[in-house]
Order: structure tokens, then sequence, then C-alpha cells
């Protein structure tokens, strides 16, 4: 069973690393309460992108979760295959005289900096979104983390402790973007991860994607345009 997913059939990895120095490859579990923690709190279970786009499929679905299987119930073996895979990745890229990135957290959150993965491989750049407040600012250089909001009250917490970092933080808005949200400005944050995570703090506008149920959702995680006026642009 291979982890990692190095042919960016990810649209957003896609977007991300076209025309870039960068390959990417990235790591996407099943999430559920231990490697996704804040799900409940931040109340975004059923908006989740887990089934969004390829996740639809039962194929893909089935791989994820032999994945997370093992996860749960051998680490050593994982994190021994995972390593294996980073570095494979690392030379294929460098033959091809690319830098390698890697996003481990596609639809998970955990706190991979725990168990030294980007400290292992510093010559490459790793990066996440993560609704843990406290894991910003805490990990090393070539770990770069965003914010993921969400307007439920229970994980306001969260938000605050947010808030007082310069750290980007991501909004998903339903009906466009507005120019400014918790007075910060609004960027556009489909075109270009790697655009996000250097943009210090601007909150990192994300178009609301999914079926019709989702679109319909009533989810504090999904915020409701309060301008209608064109996306602004990264300056």
């Amino acid at each position: 069973m291979k982890l990692l997913n190095t042919n960016a059939s990810n649209t957003k990895i896609m977007k991300t690393q076209t025309g870039t120095e960068y390959d990417i490859a990235s790591l996407s579990l099943m999430p559920d309460l231990v490697i996704c923690p804040q799900q409940y709190m931040a109340n975004c279970v059923h908006e989740c992108l887990v089934s969004s786009g390829r996740g639809q499929m039962h194929s893909v679905a089935k791989a994820r979760q032999s994945k997370t299987d093992l996860w749960h119930s051998d680490k050593e073996i994982f994190l021994e295959q995972l390593k294996k895979e980073i570095l494979a990745f690392e030379l294929k890229c460098a033959k091809k005289g690319k830098l390698a990135a890697f996003r481990l957290n596609t639809i998970s959150d955990i706190a991979w900096e725990k168990y030294g993965i980007p400290q292992l491989f510093k010559n490459s750049l790793f990066y996440d979104y993560t609704k843990v407040a406290r894991r910003l600012g805490k990990t090393p250089n070539n770990y770069k983390l965003m914010f993921s909001y969400s307007a439920a009250e229970k994980y306001q917490p969260q938000v605050k402790q947010a808030m007082e970092t310069d750290f980007p933080i991501t909004v998903v808005f339903r009906g466009g973007m507005p120019s400014t949200y918790l007075n910060r400005k609004v960027i556009d944050g489909d075109k270009s991860d790697l655009i996000n995570l250097y943009s210090g703090k601007v909150v990192v506008g994300l178009k609301l994607k999914g079926g019709k149920a989702i679109q319909a959702s009533k989810s504090p995680f999904i915020i409701d345009n309060p301008e209608s006026i064109p996306l602004m642009e990264v300056a």
C-alpha cells in the first residue's frame, strides 16, 4: 500500500505547483476525532472535503481508510514507510531539477512535527491547514501552517488564539468573497497555497465547494459573504 499521492490529482495541489519550482506530494487519510480532533468543535464534519472530488469514489475512500487503519494500528510501520516515500519523492524531484513539497494533512490534522517528519527532511517544504491554534509558531521553519476558521461558538477559543498571531487564517465563503473579514484583508486562496503560506496576516478566502447539500448547509464553518464585491487580488 502506497501512502503518498505523487501525481497531483488534487486540483488545488495541481494549481499550487504549476509554474513553480516545486512538485507536491500529499497524504489523504480518513478524518476522525483522533487525527482531526477539532472537527466537531468547528462543526465542519458534514462539510469536510473527504467526500468531494475523487473522495466520492469507493476505491479512493477504501484506500484512505486502509492508510488510516495502519496509522492507528502501527504508527511505527506507518512512519517508516512514510519516510521512505518522502525520500523517494525528494530524489525524484531532484532528478527533474525541482524542489519537493508535502501536504500531509490533506483532510486530517496530525501534528507531524511531533513525529519528527519535517525535521528529518529539512530541504523540503511541508505545509498544512490546521484547526489547532497552539501549533501556530511551534513548527520547524520548513513546516508552514494556515489556521482554518469556523464561527462555531465552541471553537472560538481556537479562533481567539489564532487571531493573536500573524498567521494566515483560511475562511470558506459562500456567495463570493468580501474585501475584508475579521479586520483582515481577504485574498483569493483558491489560486495557490504557496502564495497563501507567505501572505502573512490576511484572511485566505476559499470558495465553498461541494454538491447541493453542502451549498445549502447552515454550518458555522461556512461564512456567507457580508459583501457582494469582486475578490481582491494578492498585492
